[in-house]
């Protein structure tokens, strides 16, 4: 957790980073204004793509930054047309295209509104250091008529209350910088975030694939539970009765053969209850039906031979279904962690706001996890969209790696006191 001083200085830091964002909008919108207004002579059709091209990646860059540092991710539209399509279909697919426009309007107002409300900080740090820091030592060589702000600088005391208002500037510009980005993030949410009918529309899309990919998971859980109970103990109880079956002839006439076939038997009626409890583990491990989501990833720590620290921030208990997803995930996330990524300590996170339940899973491996080229993360991904939850990857070559998974939740009152607290 960043300290207060820090987080008003990255406030500053991002300020400016935000007014550099908003020069470049503003060249890039003159490029796409020139190429929808030389659409009649065809220029537009030349300078159309890489324009919407270049505003987008601008648009999409200002949703990451607002979604990363607001901690609230900002939807964003479809991908625009592809470059398969010839010159003049792409264009008219993008002109069609309900993103673009929103990206436009974005790139005419930004400027000005958003553009002028972070240069509130950054103009007042900027003109408070040039009075701090220049004009005591500059002074002399800036002629008879400079003013600092509303002080004729003429003298060295003169000079001096002007580095004593030029700090005054400084202070106050940096004080300003946290609550101007939260206006700027109102308003960039509000121009940037996808009308509610499209969220709407995208959110049924997203429903339906989710539910098909539930009842594809469930008939492969139903496969694979069938399986095993065939494989595992139903093929031992047979052998168990085959066994019983024997001892039962050999009673009579064979009493020490009969004896050790019971031991055999007894020996395989505990293979089986051990394969039955692995199955239920599998289904619905004990400890997360007793103990809830926050110990039984203890247990996974516990069991890891990987260096695991568990932190749990939860009041209360998740919905049953939506505990035992995060369970899996993150035991799956354990596992990777352990086989793939090489790590020898791995942090797991879990908290609710009020709202959702993040987990955050961090990893010291050697980093390159790609949910489209692993079938682990994606089977994840599947698993969590069920629930409409989510799950960003970052793992750049090298590490580490760090997974954030947040479903949609309320929590229940906890029936354990131990499901809260710090490891």
């Amino acid at each position: 957790m960043r300290n207060p001083g820090t987080r008003t200085w990255l406030a500053l830091g991002r300020c400016h980073l935000l007014s550099w964002l908003a020069v470049a909008e503003t060249a890039v919108w003159s490029v796409a204004a020139l190429a929808v207004l030389g659409l009649p002579v065809g220029l537009g059709f030349v300078l159309l793509a890489p324009a919407a091209t270049g505003l987008r990646a601008l648009s999409n860059r200002s949703r990451r930054w607002l979604g990363t540092w607001s901690g609230r991710p900002v939807g964003g539209p479809d991908a625009l047309p592809a470059r398969t399509l010839g010159r003049s279909r792409r264009v008219f697919a993008i002109l069609s295209d309900e993103g673009f426009w929103r990206d436009l309007v974005w790139a005419t107002v930004d400027p000005v509104v958003g553009g002028l409300l972070v240069a509130v900080p950054v103009c007042l740090v900027w003109f408070g250091a040039f009075g701090a820091l220049v004009q005591p030592f500059v002074w002399q060589h800036l002629g008879p008529d400079n003013w600092y702000a509303f002080v004729p600088v003429g003298s060295t005391p003169t000079a001096l209350v002007a580095a004593a208002l030029g700090l005054v500037f400084v202070l106050v510009g940096v004080l300003l910088a946290p609550p101007i980005l939260r206006l700027h993030e109102r308003w960039s949410r509000l121009v940037l975030s996808p009308p509610r009918h499209a969220e709407l529309a995208r959110r049924v899309a997203r429903l339906t694939d989710t539910r098909a990919d539930a009842v594809d998971a469930q008939a492969a859980e139903l496969r694979r539970i069938e399986r095993d109970l065939h494989d595992g103990a139903q093929a031992r109880l047979v052998a168990m009765g085959m066994t019983l079956d024997n001892a039962t002839r050999l009673l009579d006439r064979d009493p020490e053969a009969a004896r050790q076939l019971l031991l055999d038997a007894r020996d395989t009626s505990t293979r089986a209850l051990d394969d039955l409890r692995d199955l239920v583990r599998g289904i619905h491990p004990p400890v997360l039906a007793d103990r809830g989501l926050g110990d039984a990833v203890r247990s996974l720590a516990l069991d890891s031979f990987l260096d695991v620290d568990v932190e749990v921030h939860l009041g209360g208990r998740p919905p049953t279904p939506v505990e035992s997803a995060a369970y899996f995930a993150i035991n799956e996330l354990l596992t990777n962690a352990a086989k793939h990524a090489g790590a020898r300590t791995v942090r797991v996170i879990l908290d609710h706001d009020g709202r959702t339940l993040r987990a955050t899973v961090s990893d010291d491996g050697h980093g390159g996890a790609d949910p489209a080229r692993g079938t682990g993360l994606r089977g994840i991904r599947r698993r969590l969209g069920t629930f409409d939850g989510t799950l960003a990857v970052h793992s750049p070559p090298g590490g580490p790696t760090t997974v954030t998974m947040e479903i949609p939740c309320a929590l229940s009152s906890p029936k354990t006191s131990s499901s809260s607290g710090t490891d």
